[in-house]
């Protein structure tokens, strides 16, 4: 493997436009290839004394949005990651409701499952294009991914109260169905984790079904189950979060 000896500014870019590339829906193996040409100007550059703007010139924005306008759009590849995260939103929410007896769901929640899905990649996408190509303080990162999170949450809670108020056709699964709903969707998530090489999604299902469930055998209220078990279930994603992080750097 090549020895990387640019100076923290220029790896600095050369993941941002990685990012960026990437977050602008191109092909994994065209990024690797124009990366790595880069990777390799830059090194020549900085041997003969020169800086990273001579290469690309003073806005690393300007530089980025033209290398991506000359790429196609992996089109392919988006759209099986759309399906993923759909599948995704659909087995953790499935995983909850499975404890709770047979499933359904009205063609409001499924609807409007897909439509805010759809507005988190698409979210997910600006909010790493911006931060990829602007020099933003960590306090405006912060709050970029804090609305990251947050959006895609307040519009699913605004979803279940949708659906208390509007009447639309039930989808019915029946025990039978419920069990091989359940059954697809368990070999789903371990398909995922091992494609992905991560735990993070049955991580965040088990911490968003566990708790209550398991809190619904203690000897407590409803408001104070309901309380205990936001704060468990994102104190236990948030510490798994940090550390994935910190283990991998």
């Amino acid at each position: 493997m090549k020895e990387v000896i640019l100076s923290k500014r220029s790896q600095t870019f050369i993941e941002d436009l990685r990012v960026y590339l990437f977050s602008s829906g191109k092909k994994e193996e065209e990024i690797d290839e124009i990366v790595t040409e880069l990777e390799d100007h830059l090194i020549e550059a900085e041997k003969r004394g020169k800086s990273i703007e001579d290469i690309i010139g003073k806005s690393p924005k300007t530089y980025m949005q033209q290398l991506s306008n000359e790429m196609k759009i992996d089109y392919k590849t988006w759209m099986k990651y759309f399906v993923i995260i759909i599948a995704g939103v659909f087995s953790i929410s499935i995983i909850g409701d499975i404890l709770n007896g047979p499933i359904s769901y009205s063609l409001l929640e499924i609807g409007g499952s897909l439509v805010i899905s759809l507005l988190f990649i698409m979210l997910t996408f600006w909010v790493f294009k911006l931060v990829s190509s602007r020099s933003l303080t960590y306090g405006i990162q912060g709050l970029l991914f804090f609305l990251l999170a947050i959006v895609p949450l307040g519009l699913f809670i605004g979803l279940e109260f949708a659906t208390r108020s509007i009447t639309t056709p039930v989808v019915e699964f029946g025990i039978i169905g419920t069990w091989i709903a359940g059954g697809l969707t368990v070999i789903f998530l371990i398909a995922i984790s091992i494609w992905a090489k991560t735990l993070i999604l049955p991580v965040i299902a088990a911490f968003l079904v566990l708790p209550e469930y398991l809190l619904g055998f203690a000897n407590m209220n409803e408001e104070t189950m309901l309380i205990w078990s936001t704060v468990i279930t994102y104190a236990g994603i948030g510490a798994y979060v940090l550390f994935t992080a910190k283990r991998n750097k």
